[in-house]
């Protein structure tokens, strides 16, 4: 029976290996910490958070998340650990709240590897505190206990640790910020929830059991194993500028009726495509998609999580065996050593076979959404792209890639992300950010970054209607009209490639002014006093080879634009190498963490955020001797040439 604990209470663990569930109403930063017998915390090494996440015997999050799991291995603690203090804080940043008076109370579960509740707290009762200990697991004469704590510190993170005894808890806390701030900038941002999105999933079989040994992932967690639903979003936190799809409904329908035939018993079901909550197929298999996403990312995080604690128990069993006199006489040494390994082999064996159910399952579902999917969601391979015709209406997401994990290479997750985009997107031309990228030349990697973005280019204008986004180009030195060509070619392009610095400071500034406009009007409520030469269409800027042909002023609006455009529908699209700005100084550092950073090259940059993996992305790219990308461009310009007559 599970244990609902207020602040003060404590009660008796039944077991030593555990999870620790984090639910929260915002992403919040889960961290633990070590103490002695006085609830010390000897050092740093002491301390579990995003930038160092595993002490011997606990692991945390990498990053900031509105769900975390901690896994807790109280036999695997060093010996002079008495507690386990579980923090959470708030992240630092614009945007973010800045107490927990302001968000939902967060809500912790103490839980065995098969997701059974031991102890539950909700963290009443908090206002100015920005940081809090929400609970502890402490030993009392060889007994293990978890009580419930709900201590918040108005002095945040750093305060928190200080009190702890933590030496130098400032610069602490500060790279602890650090390290969640860039882990939210890779991260990717899933689609808000609502309380009925959760997805149809269908059980790939029954789950492996193993003796103290996660070796299968857990049957999912309805708080936490949740789809990511397409609710319409009435406003974003950048302003007040309403995006909802004018035909789609604010909450989850039902789930859709089953459209394939039962499974046999004992069979996993057969995937359907769209077999999740939405109102149409679009949303449908979009919830779908993210539903896979997150199913391959926790069945891996289990896997990992059942190796990691077989081999930590095969060293402890094998130390305790060395140590042990006895065990040089007569060969037991060498049985205690065979035994150690032949139960790790077991359990890596089960925890693989599990693996191995839930790939061939995701793998299954995969083979019949890919086909289903409409061209914003489709690659283009698709043969959807065959019959394409200019859209009357905006859709809910775009693809922009591929996602996949060691152990399932053959399986990608399509990386979707909601439109309006609401935050701008750089390509990464440097050769330092992966063995791909550093062993292609530097001129073929910009040209293939630029290239990148001419294709998400030309996928953002193939999936607006025609009148509805425009799309500037800035290429100061004139270096990329090769890759350009298919967008001037067609026509497409709201003016010349901008070159020069006269180029610059005019697309600039008419971009600037357009998103001072729209605010203003906004602000004022008086959209109708808009001027009539104002494009109210979205507005796309490729910015080539960035900072070359940039002064600081320049700069500054460039930054503006980052900041404020998304929420009046001006969006970022940038081709550069973040060493080239390396001159700026610290000043560009919150330019690139606003943006989301894709390769033109396969890199392993890209964390979920469930568990913050990372995850390989792959661009997508047209096949070898196909004029897709030409002849959907044509498509659209005629379209927009009969529009206008």
């Amino acid at each position: 029976m599970t244990a609902e604990l207020v602040r003060g209470q404590n009660h008796t663990l039944p077991q030593t290996r555990l999870e620790i569930r984090v639910s929260a109403g915002s992403p919040v930063v889960a961290g633990a910490t070590l103490g002695d017998e006085r609830g010390t915390v000897r050092g740093a090494e002491w301390i579990a958070h995003p930038a160092s996440h595993r002490v011997p015997g606990l692991e945390v999050s990498r990053q900031a998340a509105a769900d975390h799991r901690l896994a807790v291995d109280l036999d695997a603690l060093p010996g002079s650990v008495h507690r386990v203090t579980v923090l959470l804080a708030l992240p630092l940043g614009p945007g973010q709240p800045a107490r927990f008076g302001a968000v939902a109370a967060p809500f912790v579960a103490v839980t065995g590897l098969d997701g059974t509740e031991i102890a539950t707290f909700t963290l009443t009762g908090l206002d100015t505190e920005s940081a809090v200990s929400a609970l502890e697991l402490y030993r009392r004469q060889g007994v293990w206990k978890v009580r419930a704590v709900g201590q918040g510190y108005a002095a945040g993170l750093a305060g928190m640790l200080a009190d702890q005894g933590v030496a130098e808890a400032a610069e602490v806390a500060a790279s602890i910020q650090e390290a969640v701030a860039s882990g939210l900038a890779r991260s990717v941002t899933p689609p808000p929830r609502t309380p009925d999105g959760e997805r149809v999933r269908h059980p790939a079989g029954p789950p492996a059991s193993g003796d103290g040994g996660p070796a299968a992932p857990a049957p999912p967690d309805p708080a936490l194993a949740r789809s990511d639903p397409a609710p319409a979003r009435t406003e974003t936190s950048g302003g007040p500028v309403n995006y909802a799809h004018p035909r789609r409904q604010t909450s989850a329908p039902p789930p859709p009726p089953p459209t394939a035939p039962p499974a046999a018993p004992g069979q996993p079901a057969q995937p359907v495509a769209g077999d999740a909550t939405g109102w149409s197929m679009d949303e449908r298999l979009y919830n779908q998609i993210w539903g896979m996403f997150e199913d391959l990312a926790r069945a891996v995080a289990a896997y990992r999580s059942a190796v990691d604690f077989a081999e930590s128990r095969m060293d402890q069993e094998l130390d305790r065996a060395l140590s042990d006199p006895r065990s040089r006489i007569g060969g037991a040494g060498d049985r205690a050593r065979e035994e150690a390994r032949a139960k790790h082999d077991e359990l890596t064996g089960r925890a693989r076979e599990a693996l191995e159910r839930d790939l061939a399952q995701l793998a299954a579902e995969s083979a019949v959404v890919e086909p289903a999917l409409p061209a914003a969601y489709a690659g283009w391979g698709n043969p959807v792209w065959h019959g394409y015709r200019v859209p009357m209406e905006i859709p809910m997401a775009l693809r922009i890639g591929d996602l996949h994990l060691p152990e399932g290479i053959g399986l990608r997750i399509p990386l979707l992300v909601r439109l309006p985009l609401e935050r701008g997107i750089w390509v990464d031309s440097g050769r330092t950010a992966s063995e791909a990228a550093a062993a292609t030349p530097g001129d073929r990697l910009r040209t293939l970054a630029m290239e990148t973005a001419v294709a998400l280019a030309a996928r953002l204008l193939a999936v607006y209607p025609a009148d509805e986004f425009s799309v500037h180009v800035i290429d100061p030195a004139g270096s990329a009209a090769g890759p350009l060509a298919p967008l001037v070619d067609a026509g497409v392009l709201a003016g010349p490639p901008a070159a020069g610095a006269e180029g610059v400071s005019s697309v600039l500034a008419h971009l600037t002014r357009r998103v001072d406009l729209v605010q203003m009007a906004i602000r004022a409520g008086a959209s109708d006093a808009l001027p009539p030469d104002l494009d109210t269409a979205e507005q796309l800027l490729i910015v080539n080879d960035f900072p070359h042909g940039f002064d600081d002023r320049a700069v500054t609006q460039l930054r503006y634009l980052a900041d404020e455009g998304p929420s009046v529908g001006v969006h970022l699209l940038m081709v550069a190498d973040r060493e080239d700005t390396r001159a700026y100084g610290p000043v560009l550092d919150p330019l690139w963490r606003s943006l989301l950073r894709i390769t033109p090259v396969a890199d392993d940059h890209l964390a979920d955020p469930w568990v913050g993996h990372a995850w390989t992305y792959e661009p997508l790219r047209a096949p070898q001797g196909s004029r897709v990308l030409e002849q959907v461009l044509a498509l659209v310009a005629a379209a927009r040439r009969a529009g206008y007559r």
